[in-house]
C-alpha cells in the first residue's frame, strides 16, 4: 500500500474552474495553508500528491469524476499521451470509431474541433495553474523540506509544459508571477516555452533528491526530461542541442542508481512498483486509484474475449480496441522476447480493415497480472506506467553518439544497445549496425506504446511526408503521405475562443 500513498492523500483539497473557459484558471485552496498545517501536518504531502495525480487520474472522486469539464473516461492525461503519441503513429491502431479517434488512428482530417486534442490541452492547463497555486502557497508559509517540495512542483509544471511544446507548439505561459491576472495572457512561441522549461528543469534538478518516495520526482527524472528536451531541440527551436543532452543522460546512467530489469515483461506487470529500472512511474491501482485513463486504457483496450483468454492478462473487462500493425510487430527478429508480446492466434497479419478486431495483433506488453506475485483479475489496472526508464536513457545515448554528439563514443553506445537487446534475447549488434535507422527501429522494439513514438518519428524526419509509410497512414490501408502541418496538432477551438490572443497552428 505504501506505493499508493501519493495518490491516496488529500485528493479533494483543490476546487477548480473550467479550463476551457479560462486559460488562466484560478484554483483556490479551501482553507489557508497555516490552518491546514495546524490540523494536518501532512497537508503539503497531500497537496503535492494531488498534483502528481493530475497525470494519472481523471478526478478526485473515482474514475467517473473529472478535474476538467470533459469526459472523465476519455480525457485523463496519460490516455491523451497514448492517443496522441502512439495511435497517431505507426505501431498501434484503434477500431472503435469514436468521433475524432478515427482521425487520430489514420493520421488524417485533423481539425481544431477534435475532442481528443482538447482533452490533452485542457489537462495541461489544469496541471499548470494547480502548480502555480501551490507555489504561491509555499511562498507564503515555511514548510519542512520546502526546497525539495518546490522543486517537485516546478518539475511537474515543466512536465506539463513539455507536452504543450511537443504536441501543440505554443500556448500561454501561466506562472506564479502572472497568476490571477484578469486580462487574457499573451501567446508565447515554441522557443519561448522551450527556454522557460529548460530554466525550470535546471533549477528543479539542483534541489531534487537522488532518491524519493515511490512515484515522486528525483534528479534522474529531471535529467531525463532535460535530455528529452535537448534531444528534440532541433524540432522545437530549429537549433540542434544533442551535445547538451549527453551530460544529463550520463548522469541518469551513472549516478541514478538504476539497473535494467532482468526480465522485460516485469516492467509492464501489475507488481512493477518493485522495478529497479523505472525512473518515474505514473501510479495505477485497481482499488485505490481507479481510472479509465491510466494503464487500464492500455490493458483493457488490448483485450477481447473473442480471441483471447482475458484473465490470463489480469482483466475481467475487455474493451476490444487496440491492435498493432506490422510496422511494429514486423520489426522483431526470431528469438527476441519482445516480439512474442503480441497475440496472434485468431488474428490476421495484414490490417486490411483497422476497424476489424481480428486484423492486426493485439499487444500483450502491458498486463495486469503479477510478475513475481499473484494478482486477481480486476476491471481496473494496477500496473504503473513507466514514463521514464533506464533502457530509454541507453537508447538516447546511442542516438546522440550516432549523431556525433560530444562526450559520447560509439563503443559505449553499442554496449548500451546490446544490454537492452540481450535482456530480451535479441542478438548482439556490431558497430557497423549502429545507424540512425537502426536506433529508430530499436526504440520501437523497446519503447512502443510508452508515449514516445510520434515524437521519435518527427525527430527522425519520418512522421509526415511519404519517405516512411505505414498501414493506414493518411487513411489508406497501404498508407500514403501526410502533410508536414501534422507535425503539430491544431490548437483546440475552445482554447481559441477562451483567449483571442491565441492563434491557430499553420495549416489548420
Amino acid at each position: 500500500m505504501m506505493k499508493k500513498i501519493i495518490i491516496l492523500l488529500c485528493c479533494t483539497l483543490f476546487v477548480f474552474t473550467n479550463c476551457t473557459d479560462d486559460l488562466n484558471t484560478e484554483p483556490q485552496v479551501e482553507q489557508t495553508l497555516e490552518d491546514l498545517l495546524e490540523s494536518d501536518p501532512d497537508a503539503i504531502t497531500g497537496l503535492l500528491s494531488r498534483l502528481y495525480a493530475s497525470f494519472a487520474l481523471s478526478g478526485p472522486d473515482g474514475p467517473g469524476s473529472s478535474d476538467i469539464d470533459d469526459d472523465a473516461g476519455e480525457s485523463p492525461f496519460l490516455r491523451g499521451i497514448v492517443n496522441l503519441q502512439d495511435f497517431t503513429a505507426d505501431g498501434m491502431k484503434n477500431r472503435w470509431g469514436d468521433d475524432g479517434l478515427d482521425q487520430l488512428t489514420t493520421s488524417t482530417d485533423w481539425t481544431q474541433n477534435n475532442k481528443f486534442f482538447r482533452y490533452l490541452y485542457n489537462r495541461i492547463y489544469y496541471t499548470v495553474p494547480t502548480a502555480n497555486n501551490l507555489l504561491l502557497i509555499l511562498e507564503a508559509e515555511d514548510v519542512e523540506n520546502e526546497d525539495q517540495v518546490v522543486a517537485e512542483v516546478r518539475f511537474l509544471r515543466a512536465l506539463a509544459y513539455y507536452y504543450l511544446i511537443d504536441c501543440f507548439g505554443k500556448g500561454v505561459l501561466a506562472t506564479e508571477d502572472n497568476y490571477g491576472t484578469s486580462a487574457p495572457l499573451e501567446e508565447v512561441s515554441r522557443t519561448e516555452l522551450f527556454e522557460y522549461v529548460e530554466t525550470e528543469l535546471i533549477a528543479a534538478e539542483a534541489d531534487l533528491p537522488t532518491t524519493n518516495g515511490y512515484g515522486q520526482a528525483t534528479k534522474a527524472a529531471a535529467q531525463m526530461l532535460l535530455a528529452k528536451l535537448y534531444l528534440n531541440a532541433e524540432v522545437y527551436t530549429g537549433t540542434s542541442r544533442f551535445d547538451d543532452a549527453v551530460p544529463y543522460i550520463n548522469s541518469v546512467i551513472n549516478d541514478g542508481g538504476y539497473t535494467l530489469a532482468t526480465d522485460f515483461v516485469s516492467l509492464f506487470s501489475g507488481d512493477n512498483y518493485t522495478s529497479t529500472e523505472i525512473i518515474l512511474p505514473l501510479i495505477a491501482d485497481a482499488i485505490s486509484s481507479q481510472s479509465y485513463g491510466n494503464t487500464t486504457y492500455i490493458v483493457n483496450g488490448s483485450m477481447s474475449s473473442e480471441t483471447m483468454t482475458i484473465t490470463d492478462f489480469g482483466t475481467d473487462d475487455p474493451w476490444s480496441g487496440h491492435r498493432a500493425t506490422k510496422a511494429w510487430y514486423g520489426l522483431y527478429e526470431e528469438g527476441d522476447d519482445r516480439g512474442e508480446l503480441f497475440w496472434t492466434e485468431g488474428h490476421n497479419y495484414e490490417m486490411t480493415d483497422y476497424k476489424e478486431w481480428t486484423d492486426g495483433y493485439p499487444s500483450i506488453k502491458f498486463r495486469n497480472t503479477g510478475y513475481s506475485t499473484t494478482l486477481d483479475a480486476t476491471s481496473f489496472s494496477s500496473t504503473d506506467f513507466p514514463l521514464f526508464r533506464l533502457a530509454d536513457a541507453y537508447l538516447m545515448y546511442a542516438e546522440c553518439a550516432i549523431r556525433g554528439a560530444s562526450g559520447t563514443d560509439m563503443s559505449t553506445a553499442r554496449n548500451y544497445v546490446n544490454l537492452v537487446r540481450t535482456r530480451s534475447n535479441a542478438s548482439s549488434i556490431s558497430l557497423s549496425d549502429l545507424t540512425l535507422d537502426f536506433i529508430l527501429d530499436e526504440r520501437a522494439r523497446e519503447l512502443n506504446l510508452e508515449g514516445h513514438r510520434r515524437s521519435d518519428l518527427i525527430r527522425f524526419g519520418k512522421f509526415t511526408g511519404g519517405s516512411y509509410i505505414w498501414p493506414w497512414k493518411g487513411n489508406t490501408a497501404q498508407g500514403t503521405s501526410i502533410p508536414s502541418t501534422y507535425e503539430l496538432f491544431p490548437i483546440p477551438s475552445s482554447a481559441l475562443e477562451a483567449n483571442t490572443n491565441l492563434s491557430q497552428n499553420p495549416g489548420y
